[in-house]
């Protein structure tokens, strides 16, 4: 009997250990976008008349070592913690030879939808936090410290999540690597836990993201299908497809509905759901049921737009 209940406990902690383990948030770490500002590392483009300011990281790997470096250390800091990371600069690899640098995305009728190229570079990541990293070197004669800042940002809201930031002690060390580690340890478990915090309510009441439904020309959000108005059987199907039914319908009129804060499972046949994914459901629901034609489009991890009439 003693044998048999330390197996069982043996069996109950490596459970509740790799059920732990499943739950971390996957980060992607880049540099905060003050120190690519400082730094010169952005470049601007013509975004329909209004000026864009864009990040430009490919050329801040190219031009600064310290960037790489930092980098690595942060992604060695987390995986050490269990949190995983993707690699910025591998992803943007993958980016470019995917040819995702298209700014815009366009139907047969020309419906469009504007994408950023961050927008792309989360897609393509697929992280559920960006962990943004600032640091300045400060020498003080033969010595010196480091200041840092760390913030973690929801990819699919853009809220963020966790918060530390300091200086350094002073030392004669010359590796920003170890400076760097010397400045934010003390601080690591706490902002862990806020990252934590956040995904353990993405668990239990669902990732959020925005959806909108627009129509082309002569389609109508109050026009009835079997007695019901599109626009409710929209709204019903929402209802239906989220975490304890939340989401809030901010807009609805016979063109368009918005709908904020809609709360989708983080996960389905153990894959991560992002908006483009979840959304594909609501329009099979609508070609499968009603024979409605619907254009998904979306921007980042976290918006999707349905575009009913034409695809």
């Amino acid at each position: 009997m003693k044998n048999i209940k330390l197996l069982l406990f043996f069996i109950l902690g490596f459970t509740t250990l790799t059920h732990a383990q499943a739950k971390k948030p996957t980060l992607m770490i880049v540099p905060a976008d003050i120190w690519m500002n400082e730094r010169g590392f952005v470049k601007k483009m013509d975004n329909q008349g209004k000026v864009a300011v864009e990040m430009d990281y490919e050329r801040a790997f190219l031009e600064n070592s310290e960037l790489k470096i930092v980098i690595n250390k942060m992604q060695e800091l987390m995986n050490d913690r269990g949190f995983p990371t993707k690699d910025l600069e591998a992803t943007l690899k993958t980016l470019k030879s995917e040819s995702a640098e298209d700014e815009m995305l366009t139907s047969k009728n020309g419906a469009e939808v504007q994408e950023s190229n961050i927008d792309k570079l989360k897609k393509v990541a697929k992280a559920d936090i960006w962990m943004e990293v600032y640091w300045k070197v400060n020498p003080q004669g033969p010595k010196r410290s480091i200041s840092f800042t760390l913030k973690g940002v929801d990819a699919y809201t853009d809220k963020t999540v966790a918060n530390a930031g300091s200086t350094g002690p002073q030392s004669f060390q010359s590796d920003i690597a170890l400076l760097l580690e010397e400045a934010v340890l003390a601080y690591m478990d706490n902002f862990n836990s806020q990252l934590q915090g956040h995904f353990d309510d993405l668990f239990a009441n669902g990732r959020e993201i925005i959806l909108r439904i627009k129509t082309f020309d002569g389609a109508d959000l109050e026009e009835e299908f079997n007695g019901e108005e599109l626009g409710s059987i929209i709204e019903a199907w929402i209802n239906d497809n989220t975490v304890n039914h939340r989401f809030n319908t901010v807009d609805a009129t016979e063109s368009m509905m918005l709908f904020e804060q809609v709360r989708i499972p983080l996960y389905k046949d153990n894959a991560p759901i992002d908006a483009r994914s979840w959304a594909k459901g609501l329009q099979k629901h609508l070609k499968t049921t009603y024979n409605i034609t619907a254009k998904l489009m979306t921007k980042g991890l976290g918006q999707a737009s349905l575009v009913i009439g034409d695809k």
